[in-house]
């Protein structure tokens, strides 16, 4: 109880206690896209760290997924490749790694985009300019960038103008229903 205490308090991102009511319900949302899980069907995973989490996504809309090395990424929804990067091998806890992340990003057809983060080196196993299909693999789970551990990094975005990014809260299709993912939760996919 105390770890969610503390990871729950550390922002002030006025936009946390709005997710955070998505994640428990008190908010209905249905209007916003349901995305896959972005793994291999029939499988499921611990959520490590969820949006606005007091490790590293304090200001941050993003999941982080355990994943053992090597595990398929797959695409969470339909769309075109705009950025592979899968050279770096560097990978730990000093915020030295950050800019070393092999990452894939996606961009949708309403203009959001999907990040894969802390993918292994060469696990990129799609191209800038490939069109993917949701449930795709399109990569392989590492360790590499500002990382304790193998994980996914997950989230999705758009660009507004006169900002870098806003960061959307996903609903993802669960075997627990259509959810917001929330941390320190197992889930398991069952379908695209």
């Amino acid at each position: 109880m105390m770890l969610c205490l503390v990871g729950c308090s550390v922002s002030h991102d006025p936009g946390r206690t709005y997710v955070r009511n998505l994640q428990k319900g008190k908010i209905k949302e249905d209007t916003s896209y349901v995305y896959a899980l972005p793994y291999e069907k029939n499988t499921s995973h611990l959520v490590v760290q969820g949006y606005f989490s007091h490790y590293s996504h304090k200001n941050r809309v993003a999941v982080d997924i355990a994943m053992p090395k090597g595990t398929k990424v797959c695409a969470a929804r339909d769309g075109v490749v705009v950025t592979v990067i899968e050279n770096y091998t560097k990978g730990g806890m000093s915020k030295k790694n950050l800019p070393y992340a092999n990452r894939i990003i996606v961009q949708h057809a309403d203009g959001t985009r999907a990040g894969y983060w802390h993918l292994e080196h060469n696990g990129a196993l799609v191209n800038v300019g490939d069109t993917v299909k949701r449930g795709q693999v399109i990569g392989l789970s590492g360790r590499t960038g500002y990382t304790a551990m193998y994980h996914l990094h997950f989230f999705v975005w758009k660009l507004v103008p006169g900002k870098n990014l806003f960061q959307l809260p996903t609903r993802f299709h669960t075997s627990k229903g259509d959810v917001y993912l929330r941390p320190f939760h197992r889930y398991r996919k069952i379908s695209e």
